[in-house]
Order: C-alpha cells, then structure tokens, then sequence
C-alpha cells in the first residue's frame, strides 16, 4: 500500500469544512498552509504575490509555504502568467491534481458496493464494484475491504487517504453505532481499514458526504449553506451552514425520515405509522406507481412531494436556505414531486424566507457520494474543501 502524506492537516479540524481566516500561533503553521492550498483549490494557479493578496498572508510566509509543499510534491510551479505586465513575468504555482490519489467509497446501495479513484480535484480515475449479495455483518467488511484491495492495486501514485460514505449514524471516530440494513453495529469501520491498509480512513454518513460531494466539487452558487436528500435508501440529508457540515450533538442530524407526515398512514420500518421514509423512499415510491393507473401516477408524486415540503418548511423557514439538492431516481423525483415540494415550502412559510429558494434535481451524476467521500479526505488531511 503507498503510504499516505506527513503534512496533513490538524485533526481536530477535520470536520470544519472552511478555512476562513489566520489563525492562532499555536496553531499557525498547520492553519496557514491548509489556507494556502484552499486558495489554490477554489481560486486556481497563481502567483506567490497573488496568493498572498488572496489568503491575507504574508509573502515571505507564502513563498516558505509553497516551497514546503513544492517538497511534499502537492505544488508545483507552472511557468510564467500570460499576458503583457510591466517587469518580470510572474511564475504560477498550483496544485498537482495527481500528486496524491484517494480511495473513495459508496456504501448506500441496497445491492453493491461502489467505489473510484479520485484525484486531487475529484477527477475520477478508476471505478470498480463488489456485489453485496445480500451480505451483512462481517460478510459485508469483507466485501468492503474487498473493495479497497481491489482499487488500490489500480494506482501508481501516493493515497491520500480512504473515504467511505456509509448508511447510517457514523461518530467522528469513523465507527458505525448503526447501519441496520448492513447489520452493522458500533463497528469501528475506520479503525478496521487503517489497520489494513496503514493509510488514514475517514468515514461519514452518506447524505453527510453527498453533500461535501456537492459543496466541494459543485458550482456553491448559492453560497455557503445547502441541504442535499437522499431518498435511495432510505430518506436522509446532509446540511451544510456557513461552510460547516452540520451533524447533531449524537451524529443524528439530518435523520428526517422517520417524522410522521400521515397519522394513518402505512407501518415504517421503526415501528410508527406514516413515516416520511414510507412515502418517499425510491423502491417504495416506485411500487406504489407500478400498482397506480396511468392516470393517477401525477398524483402519487404530488403526494410524495407535499409530503416533502411539509417536512422541508420549517426547516427552510429556520435556516433560510437558498439551495436544496434532491438525489435518487430521475424519474422519480424530477417534475412532479419537485414541483409540489417546492410549492409546499413556498406556501407554509414567509415569501422573504424562500423567495431565493431553489430545489433542483442532483442529475445523473451517480458519483456523488464517492466525491464526498474523496472531500471527507481532503478535508481532514489538507484542509481543502
């Protein structure tokens, strides 16, 4: 196994998405060079004297920054800016996508596993797969760790690190405390693939990591804050505020499909009646439209969707959320649910609160979860995102 970098980032800010301001002496040096290769990554290649301007710090702290990572091979000079300015042509630096590759995972379907080869800036490499087969437990790691082995033999290059995107409530240690579909419980399934694979191992909930999926590789035209639904398996989201992944003081946060939208409605999973997760969930969604008539089929998506926006309002209403991201089946959520969930939160809350309210479909990107498992990694171990 290649052996991962020295000069990750502090730990303890792995799960702070940004990297916004100078930081304490204690902990400078480890801050600043996480800033310089933040800018680098948002603002592209530029120059020692621009990416001082840009970070706010000083030359002389940028060009020693630059030469340290130029060592550890994550930076490298470019050439000379384009372009006619009066002097010496400025000498660009940025980063080297391939310097490092990370292993990033998928574990949210119901029926395999899925993983890739990322690079630095969630290019994908490599793809490969291991059917479940309906395996669970110790079955599944083994399918999991199958994985891993089978992708790292198809780089060259140094890894990064490993990032799994996993269902269920996942702590900051990278244990799984539940994964009941996958039978998993209090499985330290971080600890398990360090000690494997001697490379560091970060693992989060999978709406969590589709949204870092999002927030890191996406277009952020909205801003810093988003939410990302996940109706594969399961209903589940990722928030993202101010730049911070939001989880919940016992890694719940997000857990949105077990509140009750129909009093009467039918048995979930949990042992209650009338679930989100019963009304909106892919494969259920999907049966209750096969046993519809054509005609009725509009209706059932209106009814998923309402049953949506009654969840979604006063949470948008709470946080003022300009950007909702919905994932799953295309036909199943683009038109009619989307619209009606929309036109739900619009009607439950003030026009001031959603006037800037979007709610679009995620596309045909089914990589998203693998990127925000990549961005779980660069995260923790450059401060990138």
């Amino acid at each position: 196994m290649n052996a991962s970098p020295t000069f990750a980032a502090d730990r303890q800010s792995g799960r702070q998405l940004r990297v916004t301001e100078k930081a304490l002496p204690q902990h400078n040096r480890a801050h600043n060079r996480s800033l310089v290769l933040q800018t680098l990554f948002r603002r592209g290649a530029m120059s020692r004297a621009d990416l001082a301007r840009e970070s706010g710090l000083t030359r002389p702290t940028v060009s020693g920054l630059v030469a340290e990572l130029t060592d550890d091979g994550i930076v490298a000079e470019l050439g000379f800016r384009d372009g006619a300015r009066v002097g010496k042509p400025a000498t660009l630096v940025g980063i080297q996508a391939d310097a490092f590759h990370i292993v990033a995972l998928d574990l949210s379907s119901a029926d395999r596993f899925v993983g890739a080869i990322v690079n630095l800036r969630g290019e994908v490499i490599d793809r490969a797969h291991v059917d479940l087969d309906g395996a669970v437990g110790e079955e599944a790691v083994a399918r999991c760790i199958r994985l891993v082995d089978e992708l790292s033999t198809r780089t060259t290059r140094r890894l990064l690190g490993i990032g799994v995107g996993t269902p269920g409530i996942v702590d900051h240690e990278g244990t799984v405390r539940t994964a009941v579909h996958l039978g998993w419980y209090d499985l330290p399934l971080a600890t398990r693939l360090t000690e494997r694979f001697g490379v560091p191992v970060h693992v989060g909930n999978d709406s969590n990591v589709a949204a870092l999926g999002v927030h890191t590789f996406g277009d952020q035209k909205h801003g810093q804050s988003l939410m990302v639904i996940t109706i594969e398996n399961g209903v589940g989201v990722g928030l993202i505020i101010g730049g911070a992944l939001v989880e919940g003081e016992q890694f719940s946060a997000g857990e949105i499909g077990h509140v009750t939208v129909d009093d009467d409605g039918d048995v979930c999973a949990c042992g209650r009646r009338g679930c989100l997760e019963v009304v909106l969930t892919a494969p259920l969604l999907a049966a209750r439209l096969r046993s519809a008539d054509a005609g009725s089929r509009g209706a059932v998506l209106h009814e998923a969707g309402r049953a949506l926006g009654i969840v979604l309002a006063p949470i948008v209403s709470s946080l003022n959320l300009n950007e909702i991201v919905v994932c799953g089946p295309r036909a199943l959520i683009e038109g009619a649910l989307l619209r009606s969930a929309l036109e739900t939160v619009r009607n439950r809350t003030l026009s001031p609160v959603t006037n800037g309210l979007e709610m679009r479909y995620a596309g045909d990107d089914l990589e998203l979860a693998v990127l925000g498992a990549a961005s779980l990694v660069l995260s923790a171990e450059l401060g990138v995102s």
